[in-house]
C-alpha cells in the first residue's frame, strides 16, 4: 500500500502466512470457549491477511484431533451405555461433522478442516509423523526409556491417559483432574508421580508396569530454550504470558517435601544424589531440594518413594513421550525393533498444522514442497493461536522439537533449504462463563456453540467475543439468557453485556450504511457521487487506516474493536452534523460533498469491521456493486473511490449502487431481541 499523506511507515507484513486455530478433541461438539477463545479470533486475523497480503497467500488451518486418550474413553463409556455402536473412527467422523457444521455457522473461514485421522489429511498426517519421528531419531534426539504405565489387574488390561484420575503432583497445581501424566491445567510428570489414582474402569488402585517407548530428549534444548525465551521477551509483540509461562519450566529440577517430613528427610539425604536443600520460607509448609539434572531428580525419587516419604516435583523440563501403547492412534515407525507403537497424541498434534497445509496445497494442485514457502522461506509467518493452558506443548516442546530437525529433514531434501522457522505463538486467557472457568468435564457445564446462536446472531458474538480482551487477562461471558435471575430476563432494563457491541453494529453501523444508500436514491438516482475527498476525512481516514494497522500487527484484536467504535461513531457524526447543515440552507454542492465524504468513510469502516463481521460487510460490498477481491483489499492510496471504478465511471464522476430496500438492515438483531 501506498504511504498516506501523514508520510508514517505502516508495520512490516510477510509475504504469506499461515494461521493455525489449535485442534479440538474428536469427543464432543464445540462449547463457546473453543469459539470465543481460539476459533473467532484465529479467524478475524486471518481474515485481515487476506484482505491485507492477498487470499492466495494465507492459509488458515486446522482440523479435528481425532486421537487421544479422551476420545478413546469417551468412546468407551457411550458403548458401555448403548449409546452408541459404531467403531471409534465413526464416532470420531459424527462428532467432526458436527464440529465443522458449527464452525461454518459462526463464518469461521478455515482453508482446511479435516481430521489427523479423517480425509485426504490423514494419509499426509501419517506420513509426516512417521518422517518427524524417524529424523528425530536419525538427529540423535530420541530415547528409548522404560516407563512404569498403570494397570488395571481387575480390568486385566493397560490404562490410557484418560481411564485414571488422580491429583496433580505438581508443586502448587490444585487440579484434582490429574491423569496418567498430564493434568487439566496442562503440567506433565511422571505417571508414578500422580497422587491417589484410580482406574475409571474399575475402581481400583492400578498398578505400575514397565512398558518401552520413545522420548524425546526436551532437556538437552534447555539452553536452547533460554536463549529463545529471551528473544520473546525483548519482542513487544509477544503477549507476556508466553515467555512468562516458558521461562516456569526452565529451572533446575526441584522435589518439594513437607515440613514434618523433615526428621525422614534426614535419614536418606546421604542416600540421594547431590543437592541443595532450601529453607522452607514464611509461611510455606515445604522444603525444597533441588538436583542438578532430571536424572538425579529421578533418582531420588526412587530413594523417597522407598522411605515412604511424600512429595512433590515442581516445573522443570523433563523427556517429552513421543509414542504410547493406544491402539487407536497414528503408527509409530519401527525404530530399533520396538514395533505396536502408536504416536502420543500431544506430539503429533504439534506438526498437524504442517500435515494439514500439505493436504490443502495439495487439494489445491500446489507441488508437495510448496508447504515449505510458508513454514520455511523468511518471508512467512505462522501465527498460533492458542489457549494458556496449551503454552507447555505450543511454547516449550514444539521449538525444541523444531530445533530439533536440520533443513530439508522433511520431505524437501537438500543442505540449502531453509530449515522449519519457529512460530508466533497468540496466546488467550481463559474466557470464564460468568465468573466460573468452564469445562465440559467440570462442575460448570458451558452452553455450546450451537446452542448461544438461539439467543444471540452470529455477527453480535464475533464483535462481542473479539471486545473482550482475553490476549490480557481471563475474562467472564455473562449472557444473559444463561446467567440472570427470572427477575432480571423480564427487567428490559436489566441489559445484557452481549449485547454491547451488537448495538454498534445494529443501530450506528446499519445507520450510516442506510443513510448513505437512501441519500443517494433520494437525491442522486441511486448512484454514488464520486470526487476529491474533504481533507479533514482524509486525515481521518489515514490516521485510524495506521494505528489499525499497528494494532493488528500486535494482534490487539479487542483494541481494534476500540477503535472501530470511535471510528464508526465518528463517521455517523459526520454524516449527521453535515446533512443536519445540508438541510438548514446548504446547496447542492455542499449536500454532494458531504455524501462522497460519507460513502468514503463507509468504505473505510467496511474494510477494517470485514474481520470481525464478514456477512455484514460483504452485504454492504454487494449493495455498493463492487467485487469482493477489489473492495475487501489494502492494496490502496485510500484517497478517494475513484480507485475502485472505472474510466468511464470516473469521467462521469458517478457509480451505479444497488437500491436499497425500506428499512434494510445490514446487520439484524436476533429474534428473540425483538419485543
Amino acid at each position: 500500500m501506498a504511504t498516506s499523506p501523514s508520510n508514517i511507515e505502516r508495520p512490516s507484513w510477510p509475504k504469506r502466512a499461515v494461521v493455525t486455530a489449535g485442534m479440538p478433541y474428536g469427543n464432543k461438539p464445540l462449547h463457546f470457549g473453543h469459539i470465543a477463545g481460539v476459533f473467532v479470533p484465529a479467524d478475524a486475523f486471518a481474515r485481515f491477511l487476506r484482505d491485507r497480503i492477498g487470499a492466495a497467500n494465507v492459509r488458515f488451518i486446522s482440523g479435528t484431533d481425532c486421537f487421544g486418550s479422551p476420545i478413546n474413553e469417551g468412546y468407551r463409556k457411550l458403548v458401555e451405555a448403548g449409546e452408541f455402536d459404531g467403531t471409534i473412527e465413526e464416532y470420531v467422523r459424527k462428532n467432526h461433522e458436527a464440529q465443522k457444521a458449527t464452525l461454518d455457522s459462526y463464518n469461521v473461514s478455515l482453508s482446511i478442516y479435516e481430521g489427523s485421522g479423517l480425509g485426504y489429511a490423514k494419509g499426509v498426517h501419517q506420513l509426516i509423523s512417521e518422517k518427524f519421528i524417524e529424523k528425530l531419531h536419525e538427529n540423535g534426539h530420541l530415547r528409548k526409556r522404560a516407563t512404569l504405565q498403570f494397570y488395571d489387574a481387575e480390568a486385566g488390561t493397560f490404562l490410557n491417559g484418560r481411564q485414571v484420575v488422580g491429583r496433580c503432583p505438581v508443586q502448587g497445581c490444585k487440579s484434582e483432574h490429574g491423569y496418567a501424566d498430564e493434568c487439566d491445567l496442562g503440567h506433565s510428570y511422571a505417571p508414578e508421580d500422580l497422587i491417589a489414582p484410580k482406574s475409571s474402569l474399575t475402581g481400583t488402585t492400578p498398578e505400575m508396569r514397565p512398558v518401552e517407548n520413545w522420548y524425546f530428549d526436551l532437556p538437552a534444548f534447555g539452553g536452547f530454550l533460554r536463549d529463545h525465551v529471551a528473544r520473546l521477551e525483548a519482542d513487544p509483540e509477544v503477549r507476556a504470558i508466553v515467555p512468562k509461562t516458558i521461562k516456569e519450566f526452565l529451572v533446575a529440577p526441584v522435589v518439594y517435601i513437607k515440613n514434618d517430613e523433615r526428621a525422614a528427610y534426614e535419614q536418606v539425604a546421604g542416600d540421594l544424589p547431590v543437592h541443595e536443600l532450601r529453607e522452607p520460607e514464611k509461611g510455606k509448609q515445604s522444603f525444597e531440594i533441588e538436583f542438578a539434572d532430571i536424572e538425579a531428580r529421578d533418582a531420588a525419587r526412587e530413594v523417597l518413594t522407598r522411605a515412604g516419604i511424600r512429595f512433590r516435583t515442581g516445573k522443570t523440563l523433563v523427556p517429552f513421550r513421543i509414542t504410547g501403547n493406544i491402539e487407536w492412534g497414528v503408527k509409530a515407525p519401527v525404530i530399533e525393533g520396538l514395533e505396536g507403537l502408536t504416536v502420543w497424541c500431544w506430539p503429533e498434534s504439534l506438526w498437524a498444522p504442517m500435515s494439514f497445509t500439505m493436504a490443502v496445497n495439495d487439494q489445491m494442485g500446489l507441488p508437495r514442497g510448496s508447504w515449505r514457502d510458508w513454514w520455511c522461506s523468511e518471508d512467512s509467518e505462522v501465527y498460533q493461536f492458542i489457549g494458556q493452558d496449551n503454552l507447555y506443548f505450543y511454547g516449550v516442546a514444539q521449538p525444541a522439537l523444531i530445533e530439533a530437525l536440520r533443513p530439508g529433514d522433511i520431505l524437501a531434501p537438500g543442505e540449502t533449504d531453509h530449515p522449519i522457522r519457529q512460530t508466533n505463538l497468540v496466546a488467550n486467557y481463559h474466557i470464564l462463563f460468568g465468573d466460573k472457568k468452564a469445562s465440559s468435564s467440570g462442575a460448570v457445564k458451558p452452553p455450546t456453540a450451537d446452542a448461544l446462536l438461539e439467543h444471540y446472531t452470529v455477527e453480535q458474538l464475533r464483535a462481542h467475543f473479539l471486545a473482550l480482551g482475553l490476549d490480557q487477562k481471563s475474562v467472564g461471558f455473562k449472557p444473559k439468557p444463561y446467567l440472570a435471575t427470572e427477575e432480571e430476563l423480564a427487567d428490559s432494563r436489566v441489559a445484557d453485556p452481549v449485547l454491547k457491541e451488537g448495538a454498534l453494529l445494529t443501530n450506528v453501523f446499519n445507520r450510516l450504511a442506510r443513510s448513505c444508500f437512501y441519500e443517494a436514491q433520494k437525491n442522486f438516482e441511486g448512484y454514488l457521487p464520486l470526487g476529491t475527498v474533504s481533507p479533514a476525512v482524509l486525515d481521518k481516514v489515514n490516521e485510524v487506516l495506521r494505528v489499525y494497522d499497528a494494532t493488528m500487527h500486535r494482534v490487539e484484536l479487542h483494541t481494534i474493536m476500540s477503535i472501530m467504535d470511535e471510528f464508526i461513531r465518528w463517521a455517523n457524526k459526520y454524516w449527521s452534523d453535515g446533512i443536519r447543515a445540508v438541510e438548514k440552507g446548504g446547496d447542492d454542492a455542499m449536500r454532494r460533498q458531504v455524501l462522497v465524504d460519507s460513502f468514503f468513510l463507509l468504505r473505510v469502516a467496511t474494510l477494517l469491521m470485514h474481520p470481525v463481521v464478514p456477512a455484514g460487510a460483504e452485504k454492504i460490498c454487494d449493495y455498493l456493486s463492487f467485487e469482493f477481491d477489489d473492495f475487501f483489499s489494502w492494496n490502496y492510496d485510500f484517497e478517494s473511490f475513484d480507485e475502485l471504478c472505472s474510466a468511464g465511471e470516473i469521467t462521469e464522476g458517478r457509480h451505479r449502487i444497488r437500491e436499497l430496500p425500506p428499512r434494510f438492515d445490514f446487520f439484524e438483531k436476533h429474534p428473540s431481541q425483538y419485543k
